[in-house]
């Protein structure tokens, strides 16, 4: 498999929020899982131990990519010991689509065919880890986990989350973008190389900068014949808790302004 050239000139005209990077042992395959995180505590840390136990780390390079982290749960020796092959920090403002430009940018520089993003909170099954890969292999352009289609599982999820997810979140993006999605908040997904460096969708502008990024792609990619697929994952919010980072009535609000936005096009470049 050859990799998709990044020319020089090409590359000057990425936004990429400044980063830099704790650790790097280098590429081992042409895959690689990257995980955005910030101060998921013994959650990323049960993460990893899981990841582990199906041996992700022998088919795919585990990167990190952290948002400024202070709980001191990506201590670096311990990293290294369940499989973490690098960690990027990001060190420039911005929430999650930033940190996400920062870990994109950083593995196609280093000649990755394709990457898996799951969530750093514990909430996914990463057995899926191989489907995915495996997508991407045999020519998917964008694999989304789904936990509402046939063999997927949903367990806890908040009754109002899933009512948005169901009736408002996947229903636009369908209708906008001309192909069926069922489960458009979650960012366990993967993506090959030549989707993420094509300069039509241009992932790479600080326009992204919040959770833009993951409806962007979402509205974008079926518009420009890419391969999308979904598959069935296993999705546990613990009982009683919600991890995540989107804020009960202000972040929901600013989840919605940008579905409106990216289904309008507002986002293309």
């Amino acid at each position: 498999m050859t990799s998709i050239e990044i020319t020089p000139a090409i590359r000057e005209t990425w936004q990429v929020p400044s980063f830099e990077i704790p650790l790097w042992l280098g590429r081992e395959h042409a895959w690689c899982v990257v995980i955005p995180v910030i101060n998921e505590g013994e959650r990323i840390k049960s993460l990893l131990t899981r990841m582990a136990a199906v041996n992700v780390s022998s088919i795919a390079d585990i990167i990190i990519v952290d948002g400024g982290s202070t709980d001191g749960s990506l201590e670096l020796e311990s990293l290294q010991q369940i499989g973490v092959r690098g960690l990027v920090l990001k060190t420039a403002p911005g929430k999650l689509s930033a940190q996400l430009r920062c870990a994109y940018a950083f593995v196609l520089d280093q000649g990755y065919e394709g990457v898996v993003t799951i969530d750093g909170n514990d909430k996914d099954d990463p057995d899926a880890i191989l489907d995915f890969i495996n997508a991407l292999k045999q020519g998917a352009d964008f694999v989304q986990a789904s936990r509402f289609v046939e063999g997927g599982t949903a367990e806890n999820t908040p009754k109002s989350r899933d009512f948005a997810i169901r009736f408002i979140h996947a229903p636009m993006l369908s209708v906008a973008s001309g192909f069926h999605w069922t489960d458009t908040t979650q960012g366990f997904r993967a993506y090959s190389r030549k989707m993420l460096v094509d300069p039509k969708i241009s992932i790479f502008r600080d326009v992204f900068s919040k959770y833009e990024l993951l409806a962007y792609l979402s509205y974008r990619a079926p518009r420009l014949g890419y391969k999308c697929i979904e598959l069935p994952t296993v999705r546990r919010y613990p009982k009683g808790e919600v991890p995540t980072k989107i804020s009960a009535f202000r972040g929901n609000f600013e989840v919605l302004k940008t579905l409106v936005k990216a289904c309008a096009g507002a986002y293309n470049p």
